[in-house]
């Protein structure tokens, strides 16, 4: 859903109170490990802290949208539990406009409490502007004890727009996995980021 204007909260629970009956826009659960023909395939690993101490930071910040704590997109509403089933909205500013996209989380990888990799996927509803799935998932290498943050993605436009402003919309996509990665080590360090407009 595209917006000339950031929507009000009323718009925003409108939005996410019809999001709970829609359906995946996409065929299959697990397509971020099977990749259909057509999909765009992003993946990007990063540094974000070191120790058992850091990787319970880590799966906490990840627990709460951290990697979400961001100037120009964020999950609404605020505070949503990550369980399975949950439905929420990524609220965007792109350049000039707004949108509202609605995932679903769908499973979790590795175990909250035991083993050194945890983290959840969430997948796209028949009002987002892509289709497809996405990984959100932080690990503690045991030999370096680096603490690592990854997103893989599997994605292609749904709507005209994203379809035209294909480009743009790739661009946007780049700047996300950066920027939420920076996101989650600021919050590592127990930093937060005023938000804007």
């Amino acid at each position: 859903m595209f917006l000339t204007r950031q929507p009000s909260a009323a718009s925003i629970q409108q939005f996410l109170h019809e999001s709970k009956t829609l359906g995946l826009s996409y065929e299959q659960v697990g397509i971020v490990s099977k990749v259909p023909a057509g999909y765009d395939v992003d993946e990007m690993a990063v540094v974000i802290g070191s120790g058992e101490a850091g990787f319970e930071r880590a799966k906490a910040a990840l627990m709460a949208w951290k990697h979400f704590d961001l100037d120009w997109a964020r999950i609404c509403p605020e505070g949503a539990p990550i369980e399975i089933g949950t439905t929420v909205a990524v609220l965007v500013r792109h350049f000039g406009f707004w949108s509202l996209n609605g995932c679903r989380v769908l499973y979790f990888l590795g175990d909250r409490s035991h083993g050194s990799t945890f983290g959840f996927a969430y997948g796209t509803l028949a009002n987002h502007s892509e289709q497809g799935e996405e990984i959100f998932e932080v690990s503690l290498n045991r030999a370096s004890q680096a603490v690592t943050y990854r997103i893989r993605a599997v994605s292609r436009p749904r709507a005209v727009l994203a379809r035209l402003g294909y480009p743009a919309t790739r661009m946007l996509q780049e700047r996300f996995r950066r920027d939420s990665g920076e996101a989650l080590r600021r919050a590592m360090q127990g930093g937060a980021r005023s938000r804007e407009g």
